[in-house]
């Protein structure tokens, strides 16, 4: 067995790892890239969302490296998500990629359902050892979700451009090696080792800017342009409203561990406005305006895949919730058509916009 997984941002770090720790080979996709989102929009669906048509791309690409089955999320609820791996077999299929899918899905009646497509993918393996790679698959999650949130700081206040890039990489790199939990721990000190050793320039004046939406398009830097990038070297702190180490345990741990960042901040904020689940993370889109509002920030930008319905649901209360927090909110919707030279515009055009209302308030006008 040879199993691949869709990308997501640096998600595949953690889940390589986890299936390796089990002895399970792991066939990644390349990085996502133009070929990625050519070959899924040519067979996916039209009005179908980004997500579908990347993935769809991945499985292709990974088939070509040997992969033959596949591991992915399912899920419930309004958004389509939930049933785009069968769309995404089933288009396979007809092209002629024979993969065995295996999907890990919340369970309809019982809990042994889930376990048994678990076991699908890791054979005879105890359950101690089953559960010991999740652990140190989160645990690989939350050390790459530090250096990321270090970059968020850094990057803004760089003396040397890029210097910040090359030591983000270098720092998952040293994550991405790490063979065991032991190995990890070391790993993870160096990582912010090397996050920390960027020149910087402390006293700079920063623009904070939040960005919220849909997590695919929040987490995979090819479907948003590698938006964190543009912010930071235009002199702007980001901070994302979702990591991954966090998603994981408010919806897989259930919120055991302790000191974490939770979304459950973000849907209490929504009810004035939003009062019941939409699907997705449309609440949390809606109650993270206001939250951000209350640390400082001076805008959000809302990011999300065209025809995303938790979004476009949220996109349409986005209004009243930014005029209660009375903080600017710029939306970018994003597809196989869009470019990256108009998203830099925009968002250029958005800094300044912030950066005249904060010298006006600092200014008393």
């Amino acid at each position: 067995m040879k199993v691949t997984f869709p990308h997501m941002g640096n998600l595949y770090i953690c889940v390589k790892g986890m299936l390796e720790y089990l002895g399970i080979e792991v066939v990644l996709p390349p990085p996502c890239s133009k070929r990625t989102l050519t070959l899924g929009a040519k067979y996916g669906p039209e009005f179908a969302c980004m997500p579908l048509k990347l993935n769809l791309g991945n499985f292709i690409e990974a088939y070509e490296l040997g992969a033959d089955t596949i591991m992915m999320a399912g899920g419930c609820g309004p958004c389509r998500f939930g049933y785009y791996a069968q769309v995404e077999h089933a288009i396979l299929k007809d092209l002629g990629y024979h993969y065995k899918m295996v999907v890990l899905e919340p369970p309809d009646k019982h809990i042994t359902e889930l376990t048994a497509r678990i076991s699908e993918i890791t054979g005879r393996k105890s359950w101690l050892q089953v559960i010991r790679a999740i652990r140190y698959g989160y645990l690989k999650s939350r050390a790459v979700d530090e250096v990321e949130m270090l970059s968020y700081k850094i990057r803004p206040r760089e003396l040397r451009m890029g210097e910040t890039d090359r030591a983000l990489a270098q720092a998952l790199k040293e994550i991405e090696k790490a063979d065991n939990p032991q190995e990890l721990k070391a790993a993870a000190l160096r990582g912010k080792e090397i996050m920390y050793s960027v020149a910087v320039d402390p006293h700079r004046p920063v623009i904070k800017v939040a960005l919220i939406g849909e997590i695919y398009t929040l987490l995979e830097p090819f479907a948003n342009f590698n938006i964190e990038r543009h912010l930071g070297r235009m002199g702007v702190e980001v901070d994302r409203s979702l990591h991954l180490s966090e998603w994981i345990n408010d919806h897989l741990f259930m919120g055991l561990i302790k000191g974490i960042r939770s979304s459950k901040a973000y849907r209490e904020s929504a009810k004035p406005f939003l009062n019941h689940f939409v699907g997705g993370h449309g609440m949390e889109t809606i109650g993270s305006i206001s939250v951000y509002a209350r640390q400082g920030f001076d805008g959000a930008v809302q990011v999300f895949p065209f025809t995303c319905m938790p979004e476009i649901v949220a996109q349409s209360i986005i209004p009243k919730a930014a005029a209660a927090a009375d903080m600017p909110v710029l939306t970018l919707i994003v597809d196989e058509h869009s470019g990256e030279a108009g998203l830099i515009t925009r968002l250029e055009a958005f800094i300044d916009l912030l950066a005249r209302r904060k010298h006006h308030r600092a200014m008393g006008q």
